[in-house]
């Protein structure tokens, strides 16, 4: 894209934004010349950043599978869904559960207009988009969209996928994902991707700091104690706690260093 090209309203494309970063990082098209120019400065800074996108995204698809074809699961809520790539998580669920039905929700305009375009449901299966924000939990499980969408009195894997660094502050997030999952039933599953600097050197730690500190960096990174505190009271999938790349791995799969990743993962139950 650029900046010839109209802008869905509420759009500001001199202004980055999160989804449509990651998007450049996985080789996709949708994106501003403020999305690049954010990205590569994050890539400047710490090389290995394209190696975790691609990890995570690798991630949400191992684990949709795990959740239809493993877990039972039929009904998926994801949120900071990002600009559609190949593998969304309907089209990996549906392709197990024919009749799997899914809700989208993200913040950013443009993400909901390449949804409703693109992510078409199987016939049997079932779709829906909200243009939400994370920070607002009530109103995205109030939508009559999700409610018409999901049962709520069934199970839900509830995906947050490299979206819970986007809420700054020590604790910030537990509060949030506890409000989603109060909401769902007993056995509905959260799959969480978050990143951290945990593996990072001191320096590169103090670097990022500032980053955040001066604006220039929207994650917020989080230590792997406050990553495992988001699944306080569920019962965690084996392996457990991993870096993307470690969970649940393709048998062919070359597992990188942690230090390329930076993602924190894990995949909980509610009893």
């Amino acid at each position: 894209m650029d900046h010839s090209s109209p802008a869905p309203a509420g759009l500001d494309p001199n202004v980055p934004h999160p989804a449509r970063r990651y998007n450049y990082w996985l080789g996709g098209k949708d994106n501003f010349a403020a999305d690049r120019a954010s990205g590569d400065a994050l890539e400047k800074l710490f090389p290995k950043v394209r190696d975790g996108a691609l990890a995570n995204r690798a991630l949400l698809q191992r684990a949709t599978r795990f959740l239809a074809a493993e877990a039972g699961i039929s009904q998926f809520l994801d949120i900071g869904t990002g600009l559609p790539t190949a593998d969304n998580t309907h089209e990996v669920a549906q392709r197990i559960i024919p009749d799997a039905r899914i809700v989208y929700v993200d913040n950013d305009p443009l993400v909901m207009v390449h949804a409703r375009a693109l992510l078409n449901s199987s016939p049997e299966g079932r779709t829906a988009y909200i243009e939400a924000d994370l920070n607002s939990p009530r109103a995205i499980l109030e939508n009559p969209a999700l409610r018409e969408t999901l049962d709520l009195g069934q199970p839900v894997g509830l995906m947050l996928i490299a979206v819970l660094h986007f809420i700054h502050g020590d604790g910030a997030a537990q509060p949030i994902v506890r409000e989603l999952l109060d909401a769902l039933p007993s056995g509905s599953y959260l799959v969480a991707t978050h990143a951290t600097s945990d593996f990072g050197t001191p320096e590169q730690q103090a670097i990022y700091r500032q980053l955040v500190e001066q604006g220039k960096s929207d994650v917020w990174t989080r230590p792997l104690e406050e990553f495992t505190a988001l699944f306080d009271g569920l019962e965690l999938v084996e392996p457990g706690v991993v870096p993307a790349s470690e969970w649940r791995p393709e048998p062919d799969a070359v597992i990188p260093e942690r230090s390329d990743i930076n993602i924190w993962t894990a995949v909980g139950r509610k009893p």
